[in-house]
C-alpha cells in the first residue's frame, strides 16, 4: 500500500467509514467486519443548568418538540430533571425489572431451544444493556445507540454498547448533531453505512410516557417546598424586638442578641412601629400533603395502570390483587416490545459480529401458574395417563413412576377421616 493510500485510509476512518483498507488485526475472526474502538457519532459535552423548573418551561419545551424544525434537547433534559423523583423512579424501575425477571431462551427454527447460544446471550453485557435501552424507549421516545469492540485482560473481544445522548437525536427527521445547540451541521445517522451494523435505534414513534408526568412532579416539587417553609415556620417562628432604631449603639447590641440566640429569622422595628402576622388558613400542611399524594397517584396510574402499595388508608387484599393483575398487563407488553426489538434488530446485527448464528429467534419464557398446573394434573391423574417425564419437567418434582392404581377421591376421603379419628 502507497503512502498516499494510507493517508487515504487513516482520513476516512476518522470520517466515520467502515469500507476502509484495515490491517489484518483490525477485524473480528468470522465476521468480516473491521474492529470499532472509536466513535461514528461523537458529540460535545455539554453543562447542564439545575435550575428550578415550572410549566412554562415545559410549554416552552413542547412546542419545540413538536414544532416544524423540531428539535428535542429541551424536553429531553426536562424528561431526564424529572426521573429524579422518588415515586417516578420506583413505579419504572418496578415495570422493568419485571421484563428481567422473566427467563429468556434462543429457540431453533425446528422449535428447539439452542441451550448453547442462551446461555451464551445471558453471558452477554450487550443483553441487559440492549434490553434497558428498548425500555427506555417508551419513557423517552426513543433510543440511539453506538457498539463497540472491547478486550478482556487475556485479549479476547466483546461487543459493549454505549449511549448516544438523546438530546443529540432528533428521530423525525433522522438527524445527529454533534453539539444540541447547533441547528445547522447535522448528520443523517440512518443513511450511514454502520447503521444497523454499529448504530442501533429504537423508536416507539409515539409520545414519551415521562412527558405526561412532567406536571405532576412539577406540581409535587412545589408542594414539597412549600411545606417545608411552613414547617420552618412553625417549627421555629420569627422573633421581633423592638427598641430605639436611631440610637446607633442599641441597634448594634439588639443585632447581637438576635444572632446569638439561634438560627431562626429575625428583625428589629422601632419602638413607634407595629408589625402584625397575616392570618392565613390554618393548615398543619394537610392541603400539601393532599397535593402531593395526588402526583404521586397519577404518576403510578401513568406508569402501572393502578396504584399498588400506596393508599395504605383505603387498600384491601382485593383491589391490590386487581391492581397487580392491570400492571401484569403493561409488562406483557413491554415483552412483546422487547421480543420483536431482539428478532428484527439485534439478533440480525449480532449475527453479523458473528456473535450468534443460525435461524434463531429470541423469546421469554412463557409463566406458567404452578398451583394451578398441579391441580389439573391431579384431576386428569384419577382418568388419564400422563407421562411421568412431562409433569417432572412441568412441576419440578422428580418422578419415578406413576402408580399402577389410583385411589379414588371417595376412598382418599375415607382414609383421611379414619387417620383424623385414629389421632383423636
Amino acid at each position: 500500500m502507497s503512502f498516499k493510500e494510507q493517508l487515504n485510509s487513516v482520513v476516512n476512518l476518522f470520517r466515520g467509514r467502515s469500507d476502509v483498507n484495515l490491517a489484518a488485526a483490525d477485524y473480528k475472526p468470522g465476521t468480516g467486519l473491521p474492529v470499532h474502538q472509536g466513535q461514528f457519532l461523537q458529540h460535545d459535552l455539554k453543562s447542564v443548568f439545575q435550575t428550578r423548573k415550572d410549566i412554562k418551561d415545559w410549554r416552552r419545551a413542547e412546542a419545540l418538540y413538536y414544532s416544524q424544525d423540531p428539535k428535542t434537547w429541551m424536553l429531553q433534559l426536562l424528561l431526564n430533571d424529572i426521573y429524579k423523583d422518588a415515586t417516578l423512579t420506583s413505579q419504572k424501575e418496578n415495570r422493568t425489572q419485571q421484563v428481567f425477571a422473566r427467563e429468556v431462551r434462543i429457540k431453533k427454527k425446528n422449535g428447539d431451544i439452542d441451550k448453547e447460544q442462551t446461555d451464551a446471550l445471558k453471558k452477554m453485557p450487550l443483553y441487559r444493556f440492549l434490553t434497558h435501552k428498548v425500555l427506555d424507549a417508551i419513557y423517552y421516545e426513543y433510543s440511539v445507540v453506538e457498539l463497540s469492540m472491547e478486550q478482556t485482560i487475556d485479549g479476547e473481544q466483546f461487543l459493549v454498547g454505549n449511549d448516544v445522548p438523546r438530546t443529540n437525536i432528533v428521530p423525525i427527521t433522522g438527524t445527529f448533531y454533534k453539539d444540541y445547540m447547533d441547528t445547522v451541521n447535522g448528520i443523517q445517522y440512518r443513511d450511514m453505512q454502520e447503521y444497523g451494523v454499529w448504530i442501533l435505534e429504537f423508536w416507539t414513534k409515539e409520545m414519551p410516557l415521562f412527558n405526561k408526568a412532567v406536571p405532576h412532579v412539577l406540581f409535587k416539587r412545589f408542594a414539597e417546598s412549600c411545606w417545608s417553609e411552613l414547617c420552618e415556620i412553625f417549627g421555629i417562628p420569627p422573633r421581633v424586638l423592638k427598641t430605639n432604631t436611631q440610637d446607633k449603639k442599641m441597634m448594634d447590641r439588639a443585632q447581637r442578641m438576635l444572632k446569638d440566640m439561634g438560627a431562626a429569622s429575625w428583625f428589629i422595628i422601632d419602638e413607634d412601629e407595629e408589625f402584625e402576622f397575616a392570618q392565613g388558613a390554618t393548615t398543619n400542611g394537610d392541603v400539601y400533603h393532599n397535593l402531593i399524594n395526588l402526583c404521586n397517584n397519577e404518576m403510578s396510574l401513568l406508569i402501572a395502570g393502578a396504584i399498588i402499595g400506596q393508599d395504605t388508608k383505603n387498600g384491601n387484599r382485593s383491589k391490590e390483587e386487581v391492581s397487580k393483575d392491570l400492571a401484569a398487563l403493561r409488562v406483557e407488553s413491554d415483552i412483546a416490545m422487547v421480543e420483536e426489538a431482539w428478532n428484527n434488530k439485534i439478533i440480525p446485527c449480532l449475527k453479523r459480529h458473528g456473535m450468534l448464528t443460525g435461524d434463531i429467534t429470541f423469546e421469554f419464557v412463557p409463566v406458567v401458574n404452578i398451583k394451578e398446573l398441579y391441580e389439573r394434573v391431579i384431576g386428569l391423574l384419577q382418568y388419564c395417563e400422563i407421562d411421568p417425564k412431562w409433569i417432572s419437567d412441568a412441576l419440578g418434582i422428580p418422578i419415578l413412576k406413576l402408580r399402577d392404581k389410583l385411589q379414588p377421591a371417595d376412598q382418599k376421603q375415607a382414609d383421611k377421616s379414619k387417620l383424623k379419628a385414629f389421632f383423636d
